[in-house]
């Protein structure tokens, strides 16, 4: 497990050249082990402008190291207040490069997933550039609605796409844990993108499937909706994980818009 970052009442961020033009977040990370795994495999990053979490797999020292490499170079990719995608992708290179080397004596290969959001500028706006690849998730609350943005690259979620199962069927299908995209098992990094505009009073959760998969959409909705602040709410939403049964390694970041520009 690696963590970067933490927590951050208030982060003000201005447009270049436009001191008028300020954003303030605040956010929170937790991590936990869970009930059942020997170690944690998860790590993230929640540093401004990167908020991201990896859930590693291939044993538990070396989905650690592989976890552990996705973030480290995100982290490393961090240069100002606002990066490109460019620079997610980048970083997603390096990281298997590294996870290459890592897995080169193992029989069932070393990845991870990630899944993230980093702060990007578009011409007079700034927006929340959403990365994934895998099945962890990143869900955008706004307007008491709870909207996963991130599709999950998995067996069940092509099933689901295809019409063969119904979407509650797919956390207890046989094949739910059997991923279709991650970074690492000697492939080149191929991450979905999706660019979310920012609104006050908007909020991200950034979190891995130890978390989804205990605790469903509607008492993930009810948690973000009682509006505790972002360390309280983090809190939640693990001890929700498990209290659940807490199968797998849990972690959330969750990162509140507290304030936009009056004039976009």
């Amino acid at each position: 497990m690696t963590e970067i970052g933490g927590n951050n009442p208030g982060h003000s961020i201005a447009l270049p050249g436009r001191d008028d033009q300020t954003y303030r977040f605040a956010w929170a990370s937790a991590t936990h082990t869970g009930y059942r795994r020997a170690a944690n495999e998860d790590s993230y990053v929640a540093r401004s402008p990167m908020f991201a979490v990896a859930d590693g797999m291939g044993g538990h020292s070396a989905g650690d190291l592989a976890s552990a490499a996705v973030v480290e170079r995100l982290d490393d990719a961090i240069t100002g207040d606002f990066l490109p995608a460019r620079a997610v992708e980048r970083a997603l290179e390096r990281a298997t490069d590294y996870i290459g080397l890592i897995g080169q004596d193992s029989e069932l290969g070393v990845g991870t997933t990630v899944t993230g959001a980093v702060l990007t500028q578009h011409d007079d706006a700034v927006f929340f550039a959403v990365f994934n690849v895998g099945d962890s998730r990143v869900y955008s609350f706004e307007n008491d609605e709870l909207v996963q943005i991130t599709r999950d690259h998995s067996v069940v979620q092509d099933l689901v796409d295809a019409g063969l199962i119904a979407k509650s069927e797919a956390e207890e299908h046989p094949d739910a844990n059997i991923i279709t995209r991650a970074i690492g098992f000697n492939a080149a990094p191929s991450p979905d993108f999706w660019m979310l505009p920012i609104q006050q009073g908007q909020r991200l959760l950034i979190c891995s499937d130890g978390l989804t998969r205990e605790v469903p959409d509607a008492e993930l909705s009810r948690l973000l909706s009682e509006r505790h602040e972002a360390p309280e709410t983090v809190a939640r939403l693990v001890d929700a994980a498990l209290e659940s049964g807490g199968r797998d390694n849990i972690t959330a970041i969750v990162v509140d818009v507290i304030e936009v520009p009056t004039a976009q």
